[in-house]
Parts: structure tokens; sequence; C-alpha cells
């Protein structure tokens, strides 16, 4: 099934790139522009009912577990598909953008998993769209290398054996590619990552004795998922290879798909292997689903609320019962730490609390876990090694203990934490740090010794918009008012030029970033996400 899609896609205001053509095939733009004529009406529907949802949120300030799907969950009998041997053992992943030296370290890491992201750790930049394209298929036929200009240091794939096998990530439904267009139209980012990887990677992969294998993330229902999975089914016989070859693994980085969970992995259980409990995402989703309920859901700093609070312990212990209950895996969360080269101490303090997490997280019955850099493999490969020892993964524990209601997941007061003016500066020296690196394309960036991306500067944006709009009074007597988070912004700027000097300062686009936070941040009409007005000012 190759015929050409009846509509024609267009490049539109696109530098041409190196070795474009290879990626941007006549084949591969018609199965991207068939999968928008199909998908993208539903999309367009879905995106709607989110917006009914959040209303209705609004208006009751609670959320359940949904009666209509209650059969589902009461269903003892149905699993998601076994997993392929290359998923079997997940219990370290690597996640990154797909930059050549990052798909080349990621590959060569030591984890299991490289989630390979086009989501929240890449700027969409066309080239980084087509080129991490370029990148992932040069890799699996091993024709990609990497020469530092700067130090001279060259990188190459080690033997097949040893490499990560790869997880990708495209877009959330929510983001557009202007690049590409159908009868003017802009396709689906999800789409256009999801379309270009598939049609050139679904066979090769496959030759390799592995698969194409999706992170699904920011879904908000189990109608969402219900269509990827369509999406899966119709492309797997486009390119005419078995269904149940694809393999996603969903983020439940949503308060919304935390009452849906089962009903997700329901949705894609030909095609499931898994569920992920993404924390930045979560929180930022509680502030914009409930930003509305007054005091009892205001979060205090975002580094205050661990995973061990309450609703964070019911979010996670109930994921690891739903995947073990249905056969999938369970994969922990991010472990951010950037070691430091300079300083020892601040390493050693840092790689404790990672490994206390870590294992926490294999305590608690996770599969495997993510993180951010390297050097934090052989920790959390420790702390997974300890509890599996030899078996590839721990859903023979299904954790029948774990009982959590509806309203355990937002029990956000149960936390005694409450918000600083330390917090107020750190959600505004984050913000402006990482936007100003995104509009340079830059998706993954190091900020005070914590890999940042899209998701931390949408939690650091929403809380300063919760904290306005709550009234909050810090811990110094200060009500968080949009002249202070003004006062805040401004003092950080200067700070900035200061650190980095007035060239530096002037090169960048700091004021630009500045001037994206505050409007994020004190908007009465809060913008349901970040890099959709970021996206407008992204050059590229």
């Amino acid at each position: 099934m190759s015929a050409p899609a009846p509509s024609t896609l267009a490049i539109v205001d696109a530098e041409p790139l190196p070795r474009q053509e290879e990626v941007l095939t006549d084949a591969a733009l018609a199965f991207v522009a068939e999968l928008h004529r199909r998908f993208t009406p539903r999309r367009d529907e879905l995106l709607a009912r989110r917006a009914e949802r959040r209303a209705e949120i609004a208006r009751t300030s609670t959320l359940d577990f949904l009666p209509e799907t209650a059969a589902i969950r009461a269903d003892d009998s149905w699993k998601v598909a076994p997993a392929p041997d290359a998923l079997q053992d997940r219990r370290v992943e690597i996640t990154g953008p797909t930059d050549r030296k990052m798909t080349i370290n990621a590959l060569n890491s030591g984890a299991k998993v490289w989630l390979a992201d086009f989501e929240d750790a890449s700027a969409p930049t066309w080239e980084n769209v087509v080129l991490g394209q370029l990148n992932l298929m040069a890799a699996y036929t091993r024709t990609i290398d990497f020469t530092d200009e700067r130090t001279g240091k060259s990188y190459a794939l080690r033997p097949n054996e040893e490499l990560a096998t790869v997880v990708m990530r495209p877009r959330g439904w929510h983001l557009d590619e202007r690049h590409l267009q159908v009868e003017g139209r802009p396709v689906p980012g999800a789409l256009v990552d999801f379309g270009l990887y598939f049609f050139h990677n679904a066979q090769r992969l496959l030759d390799l004795g592995k698969g194409p294998y999706f992170y699904l993330p920011k879904t908000e229902s189990h109608l969402e998922a219900r269509l990827w999975n369509e999406v899966f089914v119709f492309a797997q016989d486009y390119v005419g290879i078995p269904q149940g070859t694809v393999r996603a693994t969903v983020l439940i980085e949503t308060i919304t798909a935390a009452y849906e969970m089962e009903e997700i992995l329901y949705e894609l259980r030909d095609h499931a292997s898994g569920l992920n409990a993404g924390r930045w995402d979560y929180l930022f989703s509680i502030v914009k689903n409930f930003r509305d309920g007054g005091e009892k859901f205001v979060l205090p700093d975002r580094n205050a609320v661990t995973m061990t609070a309450p609703f964070m312990r019911a979010y996670t212990e109930l994921l690891v019962r739903t995947c073990h209950k249905r056969g999938a895996h369970a994969i922990g969360g991010m472990a951010a730490f950037i070691p430091s080269r300079r300083d020892a101490e601040v390493n050693k303090v840092a790689f404790e609390k990672v490994r206390a997490d870590k294992d926490r997280e294999a305590g608690d019955g996770f599969d495997g876990s993510w993180v951010a850099h390297p050097d934090l493999v052989p920790i959390a490969m420790e702390s997974f090694d300890k509890v599996l020892g030899d078996k590839p993964n721990q859903k023979d524990r299904l954790r029948e203990d774990v009982d959590v209601k509806a309203a355990d997941l937002i029990a956000i007061d149960s936390l005694d934490a409450k918000p600083t003016y330390a917090g107020l500066v750190n959600a505004v020296q984050v913000g402006i740090r990482y936007i100003e690196a995104w509009l340079r394309g830059l998706g993954a960036v190091a900020i005070f010794n914590l890999m940042e991306d899209a998701a931390t500067a949408e939690i650091s944006r929403s809380q300063i918009w919760q904290w306005i709009n709550a009234g909050v009074v810090l811990d110094n007597g200060e009500r968080v008012t949009a002249e202070l988070a003004r006062k805040v912004a401004a003092e950080e700027l200067a700070n900035i030029r200061a650190e980095i000097g007035d060239e530096a300062f002037a090169a960048g686009n700091w004021q630009q970033a500045h001037d994206l936070l505050l409007t994020v941040s004190l908007d009465e009409d809060y913008a349901d996400f970040l890099t959709l007005p970021a996206y407008e000012q992204l050059k590229g």
C-alpha cells in the first residue's frame, strides 16, 4: 500500500539543509500527508475536548476515575502484548535530544534504552527536526560519527550489541510544524516526527532485531491514546510490516491521564509496552488544571515537591500497580543532575540523592528509570541490579497492597512545605535562562547543575502564575504580585549581564526571554503551553 497521498505536502519557509533530501523524500512526504489527512481532524477534536474538560475541572475543582470505563478497569482478563526482546530489560534509560554528539554518546552510554527526544529536550527548529531524523537514520546504518571542533575529540559507535535500544519521542498533539503544510494548513508536529521516523526506519529496525518504539508525551486521555493506536495500525499496513510491531510507552505526565492509566493501556494494548512517571510535566498539569482551585491546590517551591510527597507517592504507586496488573513496564522518573567537573563535593551530595531516589524506585517495583547524563547510568544501574539481579524486570511484583483513592492523587495540601522567596527567584532564574537557550535552538540545557527542559520551564512559569493569582504570602512575609515578579526578573536580567558580560548579553536572547517569561507568567489568560507563544518567536 504505497500509492502517493492525494494531498500534496509543501515545505514552507525553510532554508535547505545538508542531506535533507535523504529525509524529505517524495515517498516519506506522501506518507506524512496521508497521516495528516486521516488523523488531524480527530486530533483537532481531541484538543477541543481538552479545553472542555479543563473548564469542567475549573467548575468542580475535582477529578475522579471515569464511570463509563469502569468495566475495563474491573476486567482482570486483558493484558498488553508481551514485550519484544529489545524492550524486556529497561532498567536504566538515558534521555536527550538527537544532535549528532548526543546520538553517539547516548547509544554508547551503557543504558539499556535511549529516549531519543524530539519533544521537551529539543527546540523544534527546522534544522533540529530534519537533522535529528538524519542522525537516527545514520545511527542505524552505522554511518554516523562526530568530531568536536573545539577539542578535536572524535566519537564513534560501539558494536551494535553494546548500543542502547532507541525509544523515540515525537512532539505532543498540541504542537504544529509550520514548515510542512498541506493545502496551507500546518501538519501536527507529532505526525511529522512519527511519520518521518517510522517511514524510514521501521523495516530497518526490524532487520536489526528491534523495532519502531515510541514514547508518547502529554497524553491527557484514553481517547488520545486511541488516536495513536489508530495511527500505528494504519502506518504498519502502509509500509507492510506486521501489526503489533510498534511499541509505545506513554508518559503519565498529566493529572487527567493519571485517572485513566488502565484505559490508556487498554486502548494501546496490542502496541503498549509501559507507562512512565514524568514528574515536572505532571506538576505543571496539576497547576494548569487546578489553577482556579484556591489555596488547597497551591504547590510549594518545585524542588520541595519530591517523589515522597503523599500525592506523588499515590501517583507512582498506582502507576506501578496498574502496569504490572496489565503486564506492562513501569518506568520511573528523571535524575536530572549534571555532574560538575570542578566540584567533587557537589557531585558527592548529588550522587547520594540520585542513589536514594533510584533505590526507592527499584524498591517500589519500578522496572527502570531515567537519567540525564551518562555518569549517572552506573548509579541507577546499581540500584536496579540490587533488586532485579539477573531478571530483566519485576513485572511479577503486582503491588496488590496499593489502594489509591481518587482524592489521594490531588491531595496537594497534604504537603507541609510552603512557597518561599528563594523558590520564586529560582523559578524566574530557570525560566529566563531556559527560554533564552530554547530561542537559540537548544531544548536541553544545564542550569545550576540540573538538566532542564521545556517541562521545567513550564512548572517555573506556572508556579509564578499560580502564586500571583492565589495571593500567596512567602516565607519573608511578601505577597507574590505581578510587581514582585517583575522586580525579581529585572534583578535576574541584571545579574546575568554582570555574569556573562555586555558583549555576550547583547549577542543572546536575554531581553526577549525575560519578556516572554513575564508574558506567560503574568497574563490573566493562562497560555496552555509556553512553547506555543515561544514557537512564534523561534527562528529557523
